[in-house]
């Protein structure tokens, strides 16, 4: 069997740095132009070359998305930006356009490229056309049961890969091509602009009731609700290795570095797990899933994995979560202190619990004493983004992450 591959996202270098702490194998991200993220802060040339060599150093894969719907002046500067990324040994391209891909096969032959899930490869015919263009990885369309994921994996090569989102967000269009935001918004979805207009709240009005306006909403023989549940494909990674799937992708981009965090740590954990004690996995299952709703998320469906109706809509657009980003350790434990860039208020006597890939997960800490820059004593962390010092018998590290559990 193939090495099982966790795929995070990287919006910016803080996400980046946090989905490798946590366990991530490779990341995805953007230049700043090309990519389908562009309010991500994204990576300037400089920084995808010193990443791309950081995710190296680490033993990591670094995957750069080139994904846009590309029009005829988007291959401007082009040819020239793949070469300066096989320069710097990214691993694979991102790519959804032929167009692209074609170029890409001209000007870099030995530069790896992978599907993107927005070319829609949703049948094993296509998928073997994108593979014979020359893609080493097909990221399948997300509307593909296991039974046809396990069609498509003996239809292809076997050097072929495939990738498959595990969690997060789902998008009400085919794989992610949509174009309310075009028409809502005036950006430009798939040219890396999307204002997720489908999680906007919406009413429908009957054109002859002026002002009566109705809600939408889901009943037993369908919907037309524009909103979608996220993915969460914990309970189901046996599944999905059986179907032939071997990278395993997390989305969100634009999410925050709590979030990639607590995913990708829940998945680290899992995989783990499964591949040392499976008995094991399936009895922590429980406490990992409670763990993927500490982060702001809308509730979780298997997508059309399971189940070809899908069941994704959803009667609310507004996201939840069991607990809050309070801080992020910027400086590991030292003399007693550790030093925190705050998120989110707290006080002197709260409980913060600890997020982190080692022996510190779940531990928790009270508050007792916080010094600011001028070592001066602060009660209240209620300056966005202040750097403290927080007092802890705790050894944390870089990276770590402090949460607090939400009250009702």
């Amino acid at each position: 069997m193939k090495k099982i591959e966790l795929l995070a996202p990287a919006g910016d270098k803080q996400k980046l740095e946090t989905a490798f702490y946590f366990g991530a194998d490779a990341c995805y991200f953007a230049g700043k132009k090309w990519g389908l993220r562009s309010f991500s802060t994204n990576f300037e040339e400089d920084e995808l070359k010193t990443y791309i060599a950081y995710a190296h150093s680490l033993g990591k894969k670094a995957y750069i998305t080139v994904n846009i719907q590309a029009h005829n002046e988007d291959f401007n500067g082009l040819a020239d930006y793949l070469k300066f990324l096989y320069d710097i040994h990214a691993d694979a391209i991102i790519v959804s356009d032929a167009g692209i891909l074609t170029l890409a096969k001209q000007v870099v032959p030995n530069l790896e490229v992978h599907l993107s899930t927005q070319a829609s490869a949703s049948n094993k015919y296509s998928a073997k056309f994108w593979a014979d263009a020359g893609a080493k990885r097909i990221i399948l369309a997300r509307e593909l049961s296991l039974p046809e994921i396990k069609e498509i994996r003996d239809f292809l090569p076997p050097e072929v890969e495939l990738e498959a989102f595990v969690h997060g967000a789902m998008c009400i269009s085919y794989s992610g091509r949509c174009l309310l935001s075009n028409y809502l918004a005036g950006r430009d979805s798939n040219r890396g602009a999307c204002v997720q207009a489908c999680r906007w709240e919406y009413k429908i009005q009957e054109i002859s009731r002026s002002g009566e306006g109705l809600e939408i909403q889901e009943d037993d023989r369908g919907t037309y609700i524009l909103n979608s549940k996220d993915l969460c494909m914990i309970e189901h990674l046996q599944e999905m290795i059986e179907a032939g799937i071997t990278s395993f992708k997390i989305e969100g981009r634009m999410k925050s570095p709590f979030y990639v965090a607590t995913t990708v740590n829940a998945y680290r954990r899992a995989f783990d797990l499964l591949a040392k004690d499976p008995q094991e996995y399936k009895k922590q299952l429980p406490f990992l899933k409670q763990e993927l709703e500490k982060c702001s998320h809308r509730q979780f469906t298997t997508g059309f994995y399971l189940d070809k109706k899908g069941e994704q809509a959803l009667d609310s657009s507004l996201p939840v979560s069991n607990s809050e980003f309070m801080a992020l350790v910027t400086e590991g434990t030292n003399n007693g202190f550790c030093t925190i860039e705050q998120r989110n208020r707290f006080k002197i006597g709260d409980t913060l619990e600890v997020l982190s890939p080692n022996e510190n997960f779940g531990k928790t800490i009270k508050v007792e004493q916080l010094l600011n820059e001028k070592e001066e004593v602060v009660e209240d962390a209620l300056r966005v983004q202040e750097t403290l010092k927080l007092k802890t018998e705790l050894n944390l590290n870089k990276n770590d992450i402090l949460r607090k559990t939400k009250k009702d």
